[in-house]
């Protein structure tokens, strides 16, 4: 750097920090600039801007989002409400990379919530949730014991933005989605809830277990305002297409809900 452009440089930044509000160390600043001009050693560095400024904004870190989730969604009495904070909820880092934010598909107010872990790549191009192959072996799944999102089933996801690289959702990610989830429940009163996978069953019921221990048996599942569903843990269709041997597993599971639901009073 130039001995014109260090002193430009200085001066500039001199400038800002009083265009900020904020006093500069006049004596730092001025040993700089007569270094930039002999070459000699450099003194110490300065001290930070002394005098009051404006609070600064709270940084991602400062921001208790969960908090802010729990608050839009309380806000909220309709789907349509709903859907349109978590559409603006900026806290979860993941909606910057995508293209949409997905929040369900089915009829509002059906008898029959399902819920995935998150969306991939087809998800996040169209906007619905369960619209790629693991979607399309959903809607066979659920058509086996008169469930379909045309008629009586509402589907969603316990993370509304799809991780890089179609990974699980991290903790923190589950965390700031689960105020909505929760409020979700709450508005449309669904009479069962379906958990298909193991992250949004073990997100849900807030357990460690792993799926194959938690499919197949019927769990309590209740949100902050007292709602309380039976919820059961289904194989992710994602996986049966991967290994197609357990869809016995999941027949059997699939009969267990269609007997609940008959016990429930739902419509085939």
């Amino acid at each position: 750097m130039t001995e014109k452009t260090s002193n430009l440089a200085l001066k500039a930044l001199t400038e800002w920090w009083g265009e900020m509000g904020v006093e500069a160390d006049p004596a730092a600043i001025k040993a700089y600039l007569s270094v930039a001009s002999t070459g000699s050693a450099a003194p110490p560095a300065p001290s930070l801007p002394q005098g009051e400024a404006a609070a600064p904004r709270p940084t991602r870190a400062e921001t208790d989002w969960v908090a802010e989730a729990r608050k839009a969604a309380a806000a909220c009495q309709t789907l349509e409400d709903l859907s349109a904070a978590i559409a603006a909820f900026d806290g979860c880092d993941l909606k910057a990379g995508c293209q949409n934010t997905v929040v369900f598909d089915g009829v509002v107010g059906a008898p029959i919530m399902v819920i995935g872990e998150g969306p991939g790549a087809d998800e996040d191009r169209i906007g619905k949730p369960f619209v790629g192959r693991a979607g399309k072996l959903l809607d066979r799944m659920l058509g086996s014991i008169g469930i379909s999102r045309q008629t009586n089933a509402l589907i969603t996801n316990v993370n509304y933005w799809r991780p890089p690289g179609n990974r699980n959702p991290e903790a923190g990610e589950l965390a700031v989605c689960r105020p909505f989830v929760d409020r979700m429940v709450e508005l449309t009163a669904p009479k069962l809830v379906i958990a298909a996978g193991g992250v949004p069953a073990k997100a849900l019921l807030e357990t460690g277990t792993g799926i194959m221990r938690l499919r197949g048996t019927e769990k309590p599942f209740t949100t902050p305002d007292g709602t309380s569903r039976p919820l059961f843990p289904v194989l992710h269709p994602a996986f049966l297409l991967r290994r197609p041997q357990e869809k016995s597993r999941a027949w059997r599971d699939l009969q267990v809900i269609e007997h609940r639901m008959r016990d429930l009073g739902v419509s085939l």
